[in-house]
């Protein structure tokens, strides 16, 4: 108790240690009912399940190919042919007589260095893993049958059947069938980014393209080299940088079609729905309600719907935008609208100016600053939001991220796209800072 509390009468002391109690009771009693809701989320959601289904193994591999690439090195072993290429893509094939440097061929001998002591070896009669560690395992076939000499006890990185001897560690991976043998090498890097192998460019290094560019003999008679390597680099068949670089031009195009057109089609909603511009109030009610309605239903919902209607395509993406932009514009306009200062509309007034006047030079350059940040937020908003209703409607970088992640193997593809669309955001919001101050503050 303290000692303003005890200079007080008890009737006036009551009530305020009354308050002091029920405080420190709330003070408890919300940090508990936090906890015990979280306890009842974790056991709900079987978090304590979810942890032990986790495969952090996959989650690793997954990360990994983000940032790296595999080259498969395979022989076939009904011809004896020999491939090598990026990805196991036909795209990335290597052609004949040029190797990777991690490759020699030596007659019937092929040997891939997998670096840190890790090697491979191909010969006329099996394979061999040559480990750092373990020593050489060995792989023979014996008819129908394979023969596994390997180190005892065996280690669990390799996995033995009778058709099939695969070995996993951190250089790479190996699996020896009795239709072929493959080994898949990691490599930093995202590979044939700007040339693939069938172009003349893609074996130079970065100080000779940049004389090729200046100074060098033609490789294409009909065309500079800068030009011809704009060209070798915008048609990448792995990479496809133009088909990447049109569909991040659809997904930026949805996202103004749909908020610019959804800002266009609120402003003279507002007007009628601002308690200070109509005073008809059932209109004004009803408007309110439709703007609940139709920002209450998730953009992707309105996706699917239109979809149907509509069909798929980048169109029905920006419909989609533009129907849920529409609702939350027609709130914060129609509000922003209620907040102006009336003085500035009667002094219009006075100088007899109609209603679009007093709206035109009265209202409009109130509210002009609050709606043009509104419109831009929702644009830099809209643009992230624009990928995945590409991805349902068919359309923009959306389509393309799908179709990398349902490969399940192009996951530099994906980081690709993710990275581009990253950085797509960074300039939206840039742009739209920069138009702020422009359009706003006049800088």
């Amino acid at each position: 108790m303290t000692d303003a509390t005890l200079m007080l009468p008890m009737d006036r002391a009551r009530p305020v240690l009354a308050s002091f109690a029920r405080r420190r009771l709330m003070s408890f009693a919300v940090p508990l009912a936090i906890l015990a809701y979280l306890f009842y989320a974790a056991v709900s959601f079987d978090l304590a399940g979810l942890a032990q289904r986790a495969r952090m193994d996959n989650a690793a591999i997954l990360l990994s190919d983000f940032w790296q690439h595999k080259t498969h090195v395979t022989r076939n072993n009904r011809t004896g042919e020999l491939t090598v290429a990026v990805e196991g893509e036909a795209k990335g094939l290597y052609p004949q007589g040029q190797l990777p440097d991690f490759v020699t061929v030596a007659g019937d001998i092929t040997t891939i260095d997998l670096g840190k002591g890790h090697s491979v070896i191909y010969d006329a009669s099996g394979a061999r893993y040559i480990h750092p560690d373990a020593g050489t395992i060995d792989i023979r076939p014996d008819g129908d049958r394979l023969i596994l000499t390997a180190p005892e006890p065996r280690p669990d990185w390799i996995n033995v059947s009778d058709t099939r001897v695969s070995i996993t560690t951190e250089a790479g991976r190996f699996a020896y069938t009795r239709s072929k043998i493959e080994t898949f090498r990691y490599s930093p890097g995202w590979p044939l980014f700007f040339f693939t192998l069938d172009s003349p460019f893609a074996q130079m290094s970065w100080a000779e393209l940049g004389a090729a560019a200046l100074w060098g003999e033609r490789v294409n008679p009909d065309l500079p080299n800068i030009s011809a390597m704009i060209h070798d680099f915008w048609t990448n068949s792995m990479w496809r940088h133009g088909d990447v670089f049109w569909a991040m031009s659809e997904t930026v195009l949805m996202a103004f079609l749909g908020t610019m057109g959804a800002a266009i089609l609120s402003l003279p909603l507002a007007f009628m729905a601002a308690s200070n511009m109509n005073p008809l109030g059932p209109l004004r009610f009803a408007l309110r309600r439709v703007f609940d309605f139709i920002r209450g239903v998730d953009a992707l919902i309105w996706t699917i719907v239109l979809a149907r209607a509509f069909g798929p395509g980048p169109m029905t993406g920006a419909l989609a935008i533009l129907l849920t932009d529409t609702g939350s514009f027609g709130k914060l306009f129609s509000e922003a609208l209620e907040n102006i200062d009336e003085k500035q509309v009667e002094g219009i007034r006075s100088t007899g100016a109609g209603t679009l006047q007093r709206a035109r030079f009265g209202v409009i350059p109130q509210v002009m600053p609050v709606l043009l940040s509104q419109v831009l937020y929702f644009l830099e908003s809209n643009t992230r939001g624009a990928t995945v209703i590409g991805a349902i409607v068919g359309g923009g970088i959306g389509l393309l991220l799908t179709q990398a992640i349902q490969t399940q193997k192009d996951w530099e593809d994906v980081a690709y796209y993710m990275v581009l669309i990253v950085l797509t955001v960074i300039a939206m919001d840039s742009l739209s800072g920069w138009l702020r101050r422009k359009l706003i503050k006049g800088d």
